[in-house]
């Protein structure tokens, strides 16, 4: 798979290239059509070309799934998804968001940058949902950048309570006036969590100019922008969204590629 051609003129180095996806857990399918897809996508995060890969859904390890898939050609990996992932060089970080009878799965983040202390901030508003907010402050050419990987509820309701906890727990942890970004996936199908994001001062990355809307999801047919990184003292040069074939068969979901400048 080829690299993603870049979004902005810009150089390496001038801007921060961050990429956000939620990779399904690695599998696609059901029952006897099952396939195992964690092999394809380590060729398409390379491919992404990305200082930042901030996942979601991702898995730790799930025995059952290992046992189905020992069969095939390649096999599950026998290191944790985030770890098997990352590109050559890059720094790895993983938090659990929920755990499972066969397994766990959560938040990760690989990263080209020095990566600080590792904080996991669980969000979860009921028993159905486990959540979570995975956070890294990032060493990006001499700025202390703060990175925060989220995976929002199903229910609007839970999506807003989220909102305020991620900002309360902002507060807590990123230092006033420090630049800072949330990347993931926010569930919010009606595009209604831009307005309470910027009550808290977070800006939805959006090209300079034309549609500030990528959609991402369905991955065959991308209708709606699930996925997304709000920012707080950067700004958006440059929106990308991978397409084709190949991409649509990896996951549900279609990664979101953005650029990024400090303000």
């Amino acid at each position: 798979m080829r690299s993603v051609a870049r979004p902005t003129p810009h150089a390496p180095g001038d801007v921060l290239r961050v990429a956000t996806y939620n990779i399904h857990k690695g599998v696609r399918g059901l029952g006897p059509a099952k396939r195992l897809e964690i092999h394809n996508l380590q060729m398409g995060v390379q491919a992404l070309d990305a200082d930042l890969v901030c996942l979601q859904e991702v898995r730790l390890f799930h025995h059952r799934e290992a046992a189905f898939f020992d069969h095939t050609w390649f096999g599950w990996p026998e290191k944790g998804q985030a770890e098997f992932l990352a590109p050559a060089g890059y720094e790895v970080a993983y938090r659990t968001n929920a755990k499972t009878k066969y397994g766990e799965h959560g938040n990760a983040l690989l990263s080209r940058w020095p990566l600080g202390d590792i904080g996991h901030h669980d969000v979860s508003d009921h028993a159905f949902e486990q959540r979570g907010l995975l956070h890294v402050p990032v060493q990006w050419r001499g700025t202390v950048v703060h990175v925060v990987v989220a995976h929002f509820g199903l229910i609007h309701s839970s999506r807003m309570r989220q909102v305020d906890r991620l900002a309360a727990f902002l507060r807590e942890h990123v230092p006033a006036g420090a630049p800072a970004l949330v990347a993931g996936d926010f569930n919010d199908w009606g595009e209604r969590l831009d307005v309470p994001m910027r009550a808290h001062g977070l800006h939805r990355a959006a090209p300079p100019v034309g549609r500030p809307r990528a959609p991402t999801f369905p991955s065959r047919l991308p209708v709606f922008s699930l996925d997304r990184v709000y920012t707080v003292g950067l700004r958006c040069v440059g929106v990308q969204v991978p397409r084709g074939p190949s991409w649509a068969r990896m996951s549900d979901h279609l990664p979101l590629l953005v650029e990024l400048a400090l303000e």
